[in-house]
């Protein structure tokens, strides 16, 4: 057996080191596209074809349903997520006073 390293030899190799000031805050991709809502009833026909043999009597209420949720009108405005403006507003709050050149 291999002997393990005392708690006090672990704690003293640990160094914190100060993290590197930041030029500013940023969320890479903060306006991810929505999922299609259809994604899941494509999946359930798929799945019912495969287990039916592309059989049109088994799958038609699912088809039925999947035809219908694709010709539903989308919402074709999507919210603009704000997270970068308000994170570019508190900058200045959190890095604190700094002197000026």
């Amino acid at each position: 057996m291999v002997p393990k390293p005392s708690s006090s030899t672990t704690a003293k190799s640990v160094v914190a080191r100060p993290l590197p000031p930041l030029p500013k805050l940023r969320v890479r991709r903060p306006n991810k596209p929505e999922i299609n809502p259809c994604l899941g009833i494509m999946t359930s026909v798929l799945g019912c074809w495969a287990s039916s043999g592309y059989s049109v009597q088994g799958c038609a209420q699912v088809e039925q349903q999947l035809r219908a949720c694709m010709d539903a009108p989308r919402p074709t405005t999507q919210k603009k997520n704000t997270i970068n403006y308000h994170l570019s507003r508190m900058y200045p709050k959190i890095i604190g006073p700094h002197k000026r050149d």
